[in-house]
């Protein structure tokens, strides 16, 4: 079985759709040849049927990203998510500085999801004196990217750099080893948990659950937490297998997938992403088994092609927005989205990533000014206004807490069912399966409170 769904003879127009906007960007001088190592995004260049604006020194963001190996569709999903906002953010005549306008431009760095290959990126990224830096696949590597970012920031205060952190969602980042030059897009690994465990409990059938997770500190986080949320919240329910393997080097999932089937459990709870959630999936699917998923990132990357029908109403998943949210904003935002990219297999857009993009778009006109510092500072306390984004006005909400730099904003859980029946207007990838939502929390009912002692630059 694939684990990704090839376009069906529907989806044509779509694809024909891109194929003309792709031609009309290359004739407007948009898209053009990209550097092997820093490609630079749609709206590098002016058009040559316009006259260039007085100041055309583009805002630089880099992003730092495992584009290759294990986890490269996670990566390149993130890819399409930012173009496509820093497209937006040009197409309506770029950020509004005094003087000019100024474009963005998206560079992108592959790190091949190693932490030695994002510091060496992020090395190049700050000789070029890019003063925006992105990255989020990998708790780990985010650790040690603002690390070097820390001490870069403290030796050359006249190149700094701001870290916007869209995935990696290890609480320590925000907590112990919160950073002034650091902010977080997505909700941390205990809000997610919080929401996912409050439905969790709420489920009588369940009397076994296995836990299974990444071994690295995100995987950790999430089994030592969701033991501890079970045990206060259901202590009828047994926790009959916690188990973590190494991120990126299984290939064959059977044996675990044997163990959870063989423990009895009727549910898993995982934060597993990218291929080493869609094979775990595949696995236990193959195998025959039907526990249900709590997952954080089970929605999309070919998770719901790999089950079909046997993930009706047993894969949940966590997150901050889904397609079947509802609402003329989503629809318009969803629909924008999969005219840019209309091949089913890209079909995975984050409102968190929007969001980030455009409060940078806003801070940045907040400061009048691209300083790292100034732009840090405008973002504290900011609230995503989105009343320039016409019909997608009013896609999303939140605000960035000042107190430790961690975005708050609402979160769903949503479960896997058929496209077309009740709550799932949009499928997901092609598949003919999409996600209803179960259940929607506000952000002050997974806010938690702030535990950062921020050493603030003088």
């Amino acid at each position: 079985m694939r684990t990704s769904p090839l376009p069906r003879p529907l989806d044509r127009r779509r694809l024909l759709r891109a194929a003309a906007a792709t031609a009309s960007a290359a004739v407007a001088g948009l898209i053009h040849p990209l550097p092997a190592q820093a490609q630079v995004g749609l709206g590098a260049r002016p058009s040559p049927f316009t006259s260039p604006p007085p100041n055309p020194e583009p805002i630089r963001l880099a992003l730092i990203e495992g584009l290759s190996g294990p986890f490269g569709n996670a990566g390149e999903a993130v890819w399409r998510n930012l173009l496509w906002a820093v497209e937006r953010v040009n197409a309506r005549g770029g950020v509004r500085l005094p003087g000019a306008p100024r474009r963005l431009v998206l560079h992108r760095f592959d790190s091949k999801g190693a932490a030695d290959e994002a510091l060496s990126v992020l090395r190049s990224a700050l000789d070029q004196q890019i003063g925006f830096v992105l990255q989020g696949n990998s708790s780990a590597i985010a650790n040690v990217l603002l690390d070097a970012l820390n001490k870069h920031n403290e030796r050359a205060p006249q190149a700094r750099a701001l870290f916007l952190n869209y995935s990696a969602v290890d609480p320590a980042l925000t907590r112990e080893r919160c950073s002034f030059w650091h902010f977080r897009f997505d909700a941390d690994a205990d809000m997610r948990l919080a929401a996912l465990m409050d439905v969790l409990q709420d489920d009588r059938s369940l009397s076994k659950v296995y836990l299974i997770g990444q071994d690295y500190s995100f995987g950790q986080q999430v089994s030592r937490q969701a033991r501890a949320m079970i045990t206060a919240r259901r202590p009828d329910i047994r926790t009959v297998g916690d188990e973590l393997h190494p991120m990126g080097r299984v290939k064959d999932f059977l044996p675990y997938a044997s163990k959870i089937l063989t423990s009895g459990a009727q549910a898993v709870v995982t934060g597993n992403w990218g291929n080493d959630l869609t094979l775990l999936v595949k696995a236990v699917h193959e195998l025959g088994g039907t526990p249900k998923f709590y997952t954080f990132y089970g929605n999309a990357l070919g998770v719901p092609a790999v089950l079909g029908e046997a993930g009706v109403g047993r894969v949940l998943a966590v997150a901050e927005w889904h397609p079947n949210v509802g609402g003329k904003a989503a629809d318009a935002l969803l629909a924008g989205f999969q005219r840019r990219y209309p091949d089913p297999r890209d079909d995975y857009l984050h409102a968190r990533m929007q969001a980030m993009v455009e409060l940078l778009v806003q801070a940045i006109e907040r400061a009048g000014s691209t300083d790292p510092v100034a732009v840090a500072l405008a973002l504290e306390g900011l609230e995503l206004d989105t009343t320039r984004l016409g019909t997608l006005a009013g896609f999303h909400e939140g605000r960035m807490r000042a107190a430790d730099h961690q975005f708050q904003q609402p979160l769903y859980v949503s479960v896997m069912g058929r496209a077309g029946t009740p709550g799932i207007a949009h499928e997901v990838e092609g598949s003919g399966f999409g996600f209803r939502t179960v259940r929607r929390f506000e952000a002050g009912q997974v806010e938690r409170p702030a535990e950062c002692r921020m050493i603030r630059p003088d």
